[in-house]
């Protein structure tokens, strides 16, 4: 089963367009940073427009914007923006089985399963934007002053 990155790569984007000072950055530009199609870029864009968190301008001047407060901005929001995607990609072989053995697995699995994804959405909503950007400055002065 192919693993969904899209958090991954909206965080991404998200923080390419939080370095543009509220510049806007065209779905090609954000492609571009992503390694990803324009179309892409619009599409998953759109679902954080949905959601508040970015705009969209059209035109010569045109792109996308972060119109929400990076502080205010969770991990969790974003994952629930992309529309709750699977947290983990096993899962149980059979969802109805009418074996019991295959229900006394199930059983266990179920459990251990929820109870990771509650605490890795819990993660989720104690990390911000803010939380990523003040990390990645960490990480580019620190790498700037290894260069110097």
């Amino acid at each position: 089963m192919k693993r969904d990155s899209r958090l991954s790569s909206v965080l991404h984007a998200l923080l390419h367009m939080a370095e543009q000072d509220d510049e806007p950055m065209t779905s090609e530009a954000l492609a571009r940073c992503m390694n990803t199609n324009p179309v892409v870029v619009r599409r998953t864009m759109g679902l954080l427009r949905e959601a508040g968190l970015v705009t969209s301008a059209r035109g010569h001047a045109g792109g996308w914007r972060i119109s929400a407060d990076l502080e205010k901005v969770s991990l969790r929001q974003l994952h629930d923006a992309l529309g709750e995607p699977a947290i983990f990609a096993i899962g149980n072989r059979s969802e109805n089985p009418s074996c019991l053995v295959e229900q006394a697995v199930n059983a266990a699995l179920d459990d251990a399963f929820a109870e990771a994804e509650a605490l890795l959405l819990s993660r989720f909503s104690d990390v911000s934007l803010a939380d990523l950007a003040a990390d990645f400055k960490r990480r580019h002065d620190a790498w700037r002053s290894q260069k110097e």
